[in-house]
């Protein structure tokens, strides 16, 4: 498979999407949104095509914020970024959450560092314990200082 040249005639950057496995993607959803100021992706339209083709079971869907939406899955994405309209899907930078029926055993392997910006890291911690989250650890060294916090299932994050 050879890969599409940018303008520039390189390879064009890879789209990439972050997965995390959630027992509730939904609530994971509308954290994560409100934490990062992004947007819960609308992909009504696609799933009530899909139900119509009967190409997805009634079982595989609920209702989120009032439309329909995938059972399993449920994805943030940055609202400034390019989004596909008939499918709802983001193409930017974007948080997709998956049901997995085990809960968090173990530290993560990946988490997310967020940056509110110079002397907003009190601030910030203080309004996503607001969203549900909760601060683990605070870290002070001479490479700098974060907060590590865990969002409303365990997921560690860090705040800058």
């Amino acid at each position: 498979m050879t890969q599409t040249p940018s303008p520039t005639g390189t390879p064009a950057p890879v789209h990439w999407k972050l997965v995390i496995d959630a027992a509730d993607p939904h609530a994971q959803a509308d954290f994560w949104a409100a934490a990062l100021h992004y947007e819960a992706e609308d992909n009504s339209a696609l799933v009530e095509r899909l139900l119509e083709l009967g190409a997805l079971p009634a079982a595989a869907t609920v209702t989120f914020h009032g439309r329909p939406a995938f059972r399993d899955l449920m994805a943030v994405r940055h609202p400034d970024d390019p989004y596909d309209k008939e499918r709802g899907t983001g193409l930017g930078r974007r948080l997709l959450f998956q049901r997995v029926p085990e809960s968090k055993s173990a530290k993560n392997r990946l988490h997310l560092d967020l940056h509110p910006g110079e002397g907003l890291r009190e601030a910030e911690v203080e309004r996503l314990t607001g969203l549900g989250a909760s601060v683990l650890r605070r870290v002070s060294e001479p490479a700098g200082a974060w907060v590590v916090m865990a969002d409303p299932e365990g997921n560690e994050f860090c705040v800058a």
